[in-house]
């Protein structure tokens, strides 16, 4: 079953333009009230990356953030410059590079998490908790959805 028919498509309203136009919003926020920590999105992602799962290789995050690996390398450069995360060789293969945190790090990330979940809470102004959740869901759902092969005319290719 088709959702949207291409002679009706409304650009305004679809979900795919209207994600795409919350989260430039979201990240335009984001990137606003980081600035006094001197840190933009990318960084507080990185850092939330770290703080949430130990640690991750310079790859994982790039997929997390679907940067270029030249892109996210410098990014990186300039998180350790700062002392805010470190590169530590794996014990397991010495070939890769795993990120950590820093104790530096660790000090600001709580104070960049405040401020995200700041953002959050001011876009979901007005949402019920159960609507959030009911929200959380249906993303989930479509994320799921880009994971599946697309399908043609409800056939599977």
């Amino acid at each position: 079953m088709s959702i949207y028919d291409p002679a009706t498509y409304d650009f305004s309203t679809a979900v795919p333009p209207m994600l795409g136009r919350v989260r430039t919003a979201m990240l335009d926020a984001l990137d606003e009230r980081l600035a006094p920590l001197d840190l933009k999105t990318a960084d507080y992602i990185v850092l939330a990356i770290l703080a949430n799962g130990g640690s991750a290789t310079a790859s994982t995050v790039c997929s997390f953030l679907a940067h270029d690996p030249g892109a996210m390398t410098r990014k990186i450069d300039v998180l350790e410059s700062r002392g805010l995360v470190r590169r530590v060789r794996s014990d397991q293969d010495r070939r890769a590079i795993k990120l950590e945190l820093t104790s530096e790090g660790k000090k600001l990330y709580p104070k960049a998490l405040a401020i995200g979940v700041g953002v959050a809470n001011d876009f979901l102004r007005g949402f019920s908790k159960a609507e959030v959740k009911t929200l959380e869901s249906m993303l989930k759902r479509i994320h799921e959805n880009s994971e599946v092969p697309a399908t043609v005319e409800g056939k599977s290719p």
